[in-house]
């Protein structure tokens, strides 16, 4: 494993996965990163995506994993039962979850998503050393040698965003939240600031906002503003909406390369649309 920090992109839809040729390049799996480096490697949502990621790691021999949760809503855990690794005596995976208040836990919701009528085996179906830690949105996490900020986001039941850093440079996770109209964020900047990649919730456009206020979620041109007014060098545009086909997110790629054109300090281009099998270096 490269000890230099990199995501890597296995899920990028929002709220259901969208099979179909008219999401072919961007891909249809919902929201899982891949982070690592210094030797760790922590994964991020457990949507659909988590499933190919796991058939790849599955080849890779004894695994100690860590999966981040920005919250429980189904679309970010619903690939967690169809992660391979799971399955395997050898491996280590602790699962992480900063949003849930009592009388949920983490271990609660995962074992309530299988069970009797949704699920027909239960949570002992795992073989290998499964962990369930709790931690409240906001604290600074410990990943040695990765270090790692949260802070609460703005959406129904809770989610956490994530600031992740080694060696010099950052990624921040912000998904699953709603901005307030004609303002910024002041948690998300103060996150995100100075930034060297920002993966943010751009389910849908300004125009669309209106007829869905309230269900928690973002634009990507809000995205466009929080990047700016928090320094961050790159904008991923991210948690695309199932409506959003190929021709849809060429569209909003080439408006956002309009807002935030060039390159950043790191060569990366200071806006993106995330797709399925995109990796950045920053």
């Amino acid at each position: 494993m490269a000890d230099g920090l990199k995501v890597r992109f296995w899920g990028v839809r929002g709220s259901i996965s969208c099979p179909g040729a008219e999401y072919a390049r961007y891909g249809g799996n919902t929201s899982c990163l891949e982070v690592t480096a210094g030797g760790r490697r922590l994964i991020f949502d457990a949507g659909t995506g988590i499933r190919p990621l796991g058939v790849e790691l599955a080849r890779r021999g004894a695994l100690d994993l860590d999966i981040f949760f920005t919250h429980t809503h189904l679309d970010h855990i619903s690939g967690l039962t169809f992660f391979a690794p799971l399955f395997e005596r050898s491996n280590s995976v602790r699962l992480w979850a900063g949003h849930l208040e009592q009388p949920y836990t983490l271990k609660k919701v995962v074992g309530h998503l299988m069970q009797a009528p949704l699920y027909p085996v239960s949570l002992e179906v795992f073989q290998a050393t499964v962990e369930f830690k709790e931690f409240k949105s906001g604290q600074t996490l410990s990943c040695d040698p990765v270090g790692m900020r949260t802070a609460p986001l703005n959406h129904p039941n809770g989610a956490t965003g994530y600031r992740i850093e080694h060696d010099g440079r950052s990624i921040c996770y912000i998904t699953d939240t709603e901005h307030r109209e004609g303002e910024r964020d002041q948690t998300i900047i103060e996150l995100c600031r100075g930034a060297d990649v920002m993966i943010y919730d751009s389910s849908y456009t300004d125009a669309e906002y209106p007829r869905y206020r309230g269900w928690g979620h973002s634009t990507w041109q809000e995205g466009v503003r929080l990047a700016d007014a928090a320094g961050v060098g790159t904008l991923a545009i991210f948690h695309h909406d199932p409506g959003h086909d190929d021709a849809f997110m060429d569209g909003v790629a080439r408006e956002a390369a309009l807002l935030r054109p060039g390159n950043a300090r790191n060569g990366l281009p200071r806006a993106i649309v995330a797709h399925e099998g995109l990796t950045l270096s920053p």
